[in-house]
């Protein structure tokens, strides 16, 4: 028997968000700024009364995330042809740095957007 369970985190909070990062990207479509799609998140966030933090200091570092929800997830937002590795690394800094477990990676740039989930690595397992 497999006694490891995989535990989505922040189930109902990140179904939420992605649904709203869904519904900016049906409204505006694939070829704004990042500003644009920011600015249609904010809105969102502001009409289901969920808390936030916009362009966030993170850590020491000086590094500025785009969302922090909830204080719980960092959202990072893109508006570019492909995601990169690097893209991934910085969210992964950001939780690193901000301690919190969940970062949500979006890219807008695409026909069909696919959130990627990013989950904080143990620096102890790295």
């Amino acid at each position: 028997m497999n006694t490891n369970t995989t535990k989505i985190l922040y189930p109902e909070l990140s179904y939420v968000l992605v649904g709203m990062c869904f519904s900016v990207h049906n409204e505006i479509g694939p070829y704004a700024r990042e500003k644009q799609y920011g600015d249609c998140l904010e809105e969102k966030l502001k009409e289901a009364k969920i808390p936030y933090k916009r362009e966030c200091a993170i850590g020491e570092s000086g590094n500025i995330a785009d969302f922090l929800v909830d204080d719980k997830v960092v959202i990072e937002i893109k508006a570019k042809r492909i995601l990169v590795k690097e893209d991934y690394f910085q969210t992964q800094r950001y939780l690193q740095e901000s301690g919190k477990k969940l970062g949500l990676l979006i890219n807008f740039r695409n026909k069909y957007i696919r959130p990627s989930r990013v989950v904080r690595i143990d620096k102890s397992h790295s």
